[in-house]
């Protein structure tokens, strides 16, 4: 039998169309198109806006033994968490889906019976930009009781921070106060993020199969975008490969307090491709010189071998190649304070505000010089975080620039005991030679994309080295022709000195790639002024590209630059939109949802 052949309310070509977009698709993401294009029917949104919503999961009915994962992730290490969740529980037999907060509906919130939350927290307690409407639902009045629920969370967070993990906390206590009930306590995983990952990740799937019925997994992954399995071939964050340092130039003067470096890489696309808005992750080493010192201030032996966990090396490559040797954390701290016996650290760390302001302020040099203790190599080996990769945002597009990547790096620098310090990554890189290679890999930012429709207008926000994604946004869109304008708000201490990419900026606008160029640099006045007050001078011309559908991105300092970009927007929506202070964040959150706007903030 055949099934009747229904007729189309479309003409031929967009039948055609639609023939090719669905043909081969899966079930589940068939029944997830249908529910997006039953939104598009639905109501429009309460303010004037020029694009349709973003993708977003369909609300569908949850099975009362269905495990939903819901993440949180600025930087990606929720999402892996969330993802190894997934997969350590579809193994045990239970029915899971993972969803990333933006495209969780939050309406499905009363109807989940079992539901797991992987939260970052960024900048001074807020939430990832993908989970700020999911916390704010959770928050607010709209949020329904759960007494049906049982819930877990898992925060990640950095101990030097005095609102350590204060995303995980907050969302933890709402839905207790919801009335929802505990599978796991909370967990509060530092850099060394496994440490408390894996056995709290042991501790729900306990629970979980207490509670369920063990059976063959459903999977529907309703990520938005869907979660690609990639090839072993594509370098990961455990997999990174070496690729080869073309050319590293200093970007600001000699005259500059800050010495910014401009990196070219080449690459094999076959296993380290890109996309504009995409991060490169680098696998840093330590400066033999720091390592030294830190053997000196102990008084330990680089030759001793220490074992741990399943490898056996000498502490000098433990600390070369294995350990955080620049950023302190709160355990690391009290453990030092317990054997100096130091009345002074002690107290610090009694006061979070004062234990956050030495750990951001303190390298760990520092702290070992100034309160000498004993410590046994194989007890330094284990107290000190392992090494982590940093996330640097590409600075190039490969539709110009072929098989390399563009990095935009500033070298951290800063005084120390008795010298100068440095951040461990910066200064791997800014003294890189050329012709070395470093390892790196691919981390994927699908909410940090120029727009689908290339005749819409953006608006760039990137002071500092935050400008990097955005030079790869102009060269992509002048690479593809795009008819949209290009506007760019860059800042920086001076102009003479610290004007990054002056001369590309300026040719930019002589050839038409770059439509506007709007400047801040906060040094070269009595009045410092910086990006958030340019926006508010060119607020009516700001306000008229959104409601013509621009785009718009930030890229920077999450603690502060992002926090007063986002105050200047709102006031623009406030006088030039004549909006009330609640319509201005509705109005924010709703371009926000639509893709419309995106934040890369660190």
């Amino acid at each position: 039998t055949h099934l009747p052949q229904v007729p189309l309310p479309l003409d031929n070509e967009r039948s055609a169309l639609l023939h090719q977009l669905t043909l081969g698709l899966e079930p589940t993401t068939l029944w997830w198109l249908s529910g997006y294009l039953a939104g598009l029917a639905g109501p429009a949104p309460r303010f004037s806006v020029a694009t349709p919503p973003a993708l977003s999961a369909a609300t569908v009915d949850v099975a009362a033994d269905t495990l939903t994962i819901v993440y949180g992730s600025q930087t990606g290490n929720a999402k892996q968490q969330a993802e190894a969740l997934l997969a350590d529980a579809s193994g045990k037999g239970l029915k899971t889906r993972l969803l990333r907060a933006d495209a969780y509906p939050v309406a499905e919130l009363k109807r989940e019976t079992q539901l797991v939350v992987v939260i970052s927290t960024q900048g001074d307690g807020d939430p990832p930009d993908d989970a700020r409407g999911f916390v704010e639902h959770v928050l607010g009045r709209r949020a329904p009781k759960l007494e049906q629920l049982r819930f877990a969370v898992l925060g990640l967070g950095d101990s030097s921070y005095a609102k350590f993990c204060e995303m995980g906390r907050v969302l933890d206590a709402r839905f207790v106060e919801l009335g929802a009930t505990r599978l796991a306590e909370r967990g509060e995983a530092d850099v060394d993020i496994d440490t408390v990952a894996l056995p709290w990740r042991a501790s729900v799937l306990s629970a979980l199969e207490t509670l369920l019925p063990a059976r063959v997994a459903s999977i529907a992954s309703l990520n938005a975008p869907q979660t690609v399995v990639a090839s072993s071939a594509i370098a990961h964050r455990d997999t990174p490969v070496h690729a080869e340092l073309l050319a590293n130039l200093r970007l600001t003067s000699r005259k500059s307090a800050r010495d910014t470096r401009h990196l070219e890489f080449a690459i094999d696309p076959t296993v380290l491709d890109y996309t504009p808005g995409d991060a490169a992750g680098v696998w840093p080493e330590q400066a033999p010189a720091l390592v030294d010192a830190l053997l000196d201030a102990t008084q330990l032996n680089g030759s001793e071998l220490v074992t741990h966990g399943k490898d056996t090396l000498p502490l000098r490559q433990w600390l070369l190649e294995r350990r955080e040797l620049t950023r302190l954390n709160r355990p690391l701290l009290a453990a030092h304070a317990a054997r100096s016996d130091s009345t002074a650290l002690q107290d610090t760390l009694a006061h979070a505000d004062a234990s956050a302001a030495l750990l951001r302020s303190t390298p760990l040099l520092d702290l070992l010089q100034a309160h000498p203790a004993a410590w046994s190599a194989a007890d330094l080996v284990t107290a000190l975080r392992p090494l982590a990769p940093r996330l640097y945002s590409i600075a190039s597009s490969r539709a110009e620039v072929g098989d390399e990547l563009h990095l935009t790096v500033a070298h951290e620098v800063f005084e120390g005991r008795d010298g100068l310090r440095y951040g461990t990554a910066s200064h791997y890189l800014a003294t890189l030679a050329e012709g070395a290679t470093a390892r790196i890999f691919i981390e994927k930012n699908e909410r940090f994309r120029l727009p689908t429709d290339a005749s819409r207008d953006v608006i760039m926000i990137g002071p500092g080295t935050g400008v990097a994604p955005f030079r790869a946004f102009v060269q992509e869109r002048a690479a593809t022709g795009a008819a949209g304008r290009n506007w760019l708000f860059f800042g920086s201490p001076h102009f003479r000195s610290d004007f990054l990419y002056q001369i590309e900026w300026q040719k930019a606008l002589k050839d038409g790639r770059l439509h506007r160029l709007d400047l801040a640099f906060s040094r070269d006045s009595a009045e410092k002024v910086y990006v958030q007050h340019r926006l508010r001078e060119q607020g009516a011309a700001v306000w008229a590209a959104l409601q013509q559908g621009a785009h718009l991105y930030v890229c920077g300092d999450a603690t502060r630059m992002a926090r007063d970009v986002h105050n200047a927007l709102l006031d623009v929506a406030r006088t030039h939109g004549a909006l009330d202070d609640d319509a201005a964040a509705d109005f924010l959150s709703e371009l926000e949802r639509q893709g419309r706007y995106a934040r890369d903030v660190y």
